[in-house]
């Protein structure tokens, strides 16, 4: 009986460099589109110095996987080793922008900008690098498992971390990271409020903490730990523009504007706080210079998608000749990271669409969902499954045994639905009644979702919805009271409120176990309607 040939993977850790590409060679020829073999041979490539070949695997591995941000550390390494400090830099940069735990990038971009004489830059690569080299090795894992979308695999590690070393407050920082991620933001905020806490002066903690409490809509508060930030640690511009975007949040525009202002004429480079600025303006009805706000965004940095993306989603701001061309120029630009190339394919989309050049328009409007795509863990497959799971256990049977269940309170008006069906102009209606409020999308019903779940792997078969058959009629009515009194805060004394986030279609079984009173509407819209809006 023959034993397995090993893997390249194997052959790498082995250092036998050679046959690793041979291996590598041998699964591409099987499977063209592998990630992990194109990285093997690209990694043994520059080993070898092999260097051109290197670049060459890095490139095609890019244009399956913009968003992996391995590759672009090793482009970084095969430049640094052919002397181009530059190229080296930009592909580092690009690296711990998708990956900020990719301890050598900060290393090497460390390097690149003493021997620049770039004294910030190196300061907060150096600053990054010693912080993550100081950090258990778990945790600079679990960061990395994050930033790859890989959340219950961080989250089981972290956990077990936790258990090791109770109350480490970076650990803490990091699980309260995936409660954001997992929209379990009650989870989050009592962690990051305990990290603050147990160690005031940690300032990347309080600033997490500013996000959730922002993500929760607790905007006064938000704005008290941003004020504590900007007290604490003066003239550092992103304090300054932390407490501007939550005085925007709380309708304090003028003093928001005066720190954009003051920030821009310091740092006239900063790209994006020319478009916070803008979409302030564009709030308080100041368009024409919400629009000069978000030009001078893409002058600061040309190929700033997000900028061309905000003049779009004006819906009335028609672009010129030479913006068109720009954009064109952009996208096909290697350089063009991927993040800023999908927003300029969909700006670009809307100003030929605007044109009624539509194929073209619809060409870009592709190209730029195939783009967003390939950054995200997206399977197709996950959501029939779920709602298959979701028909066969919230049955008749299940509300005849759960009958009597939940709470009695009849405020939550429930809109849910596909995205782009209307739900907020059916918010917007209903919240111009004198005793209903309005109140947004609120997490809290996915929230408890998740938890009802338990956190299990993808390859495992979920608790949920299949658990709801275990519940016992006061587990429900105890959910229903912690939903009525964690959205309190959201309300504003009417009798009732509107819940308007449409992905809650996927937890009508619950809410109605919860909630038997509440009202459920199923916001509809012609499905073509709808899916070639959120297509755009």
């Amino acid at each position: 009986m023959t034993e397995d040939k090993p893997g390249s993977q194997q052959l790498l850790r082995a250092g036998k460099l050679t046959e690793a590409i041979t291996a590598a060679s041998q699964e591409l020829a099987a499977d063209s589109d592998s990630i992990d073999s194109l990285y093997v041979k690209a990694v043994a490539e520059r080993y070898l110095k092999k260097h051109k070949d290197a670049l060459e695997t890095l490139q095609r591995l890019q244009v399956l996987s913009p968003g992996y941000a391995r590759a672009w550390q090793e482009e970084g390494h095969n430049h640094r080793d052919l002397g181009d400090l530059e190229a080296a830099r930009r592909a580092y940069q690009r690296a711990v922008e998708l990956n900020r735990a990719l301890v050598a990038s900060w290393r090497e971009l460390a390097k690149i900008h003493l021997a620049q004489h770039n004294e910030k830059p190196h300061a907060v690569a150096k600053a990054e690098f010693e912080r993550l080299s100081n950090l258990p090795p778990e945790l600079v894992t679990v960061t990395s498992l994050i930033h790859e979308n890989r959340l219950y695999a961080a989250e089981r590690l972290c956990r077990e971390f936790l258990k090791k070393v109770p109350h480490h407050v970076e650990a803490m920082r990091l699980l309260a990271i995936l409660g954001m991620k997992l929209y379990v933001y009650d989870d989050a905020e009592f962690l990051l409020e305990s990290c603050v806490e147990l160690q005031p002066d940690y300032w990347l903690a309080r600033l997490d903490y500013v996000t959730v409490l922002h993500k929760r809509q607790r905007y006064e508060k938000a704005l008290e730990q941003a004020l504590y930030l900007r007290e604490h640690y003066p003239e550092n511009y992103v304090f300054e523009l932390t407490y501007a975007n939550q005085s925007v949040a709380v309708g304090n525009f003028d003093e928001a504007l005066e720190i954009y202002d003051r920030v821009i004429a310091e740092h006239p480079d900063f790209s994006q706080t020319y478009v916070s600025r803008g979409h302030a303006l564009k709030t308080v009805g100041r368009v024409d210079e919400g629009v000069e706000s978000y030009q001078s965004g893409y002058r600061a940095r040309p190929d700033y998608g997000d900028a061309y993306w905000s003049l779009a989603n004006l819906k009335t701001y028609r672009f010129s000749d030479g913006e068109i061309t720009e954009m064109r120029r952009l996208i096909e630009r290697p350089e063009t990271p991927t993040e800023d190339r999908f927003h300029l394919c969909f700006a670009l989309g809307k100003a030929l669409e605007d044109g009624e050049v539509f194929e073209e328009s619809f060409s870009y409007y592709e190209r730029g969902n195939e783009l967003r795509l390939s950054g995200l863990r997206y399977d197709p497959e996950r959501l029939p499954l779920a709602m298959r799971r979701q028909i066969e256990i919230c049955d008749e049977k299940l509300f005849q045994e759960k009958a009597g269940s939940g709470a009695d309170y009849n405020d939550p008006i429930f809109i849910v639905g596909l995205p782009r069906a209307g739900s907020t102009l059916l918010e917007q209606i209903l919240a111009s009644h004198s005793e209903i409020d309005g109140t947004m999308e609120l997490p809290n019903i996915i929230a408890t979702a998740h938890r009802l779940n338990g956190r299990t792997l993808v390859s495992e078969e979920a608790n949920y919805p299949k658990i709801l058959h275990e519940l016992e009629g006061k587990h429900f009515r105890k959910l229903a009271d912690a939903y009525i009194d964690d959205t309190r805060i959201h309300r504003k004394g009417a009798p009732r409120f509107v819940d308007k986030m449409p992905n809650n279609f996927m937890h009508v079984g619950l809410i109605h176990l919860m909630l038997p009173n509440a009202k459920i509407i199923d916001a509809r819209r012609h499905p073509m309607a709808c899916c070639f809006s959120g297509f755009k």
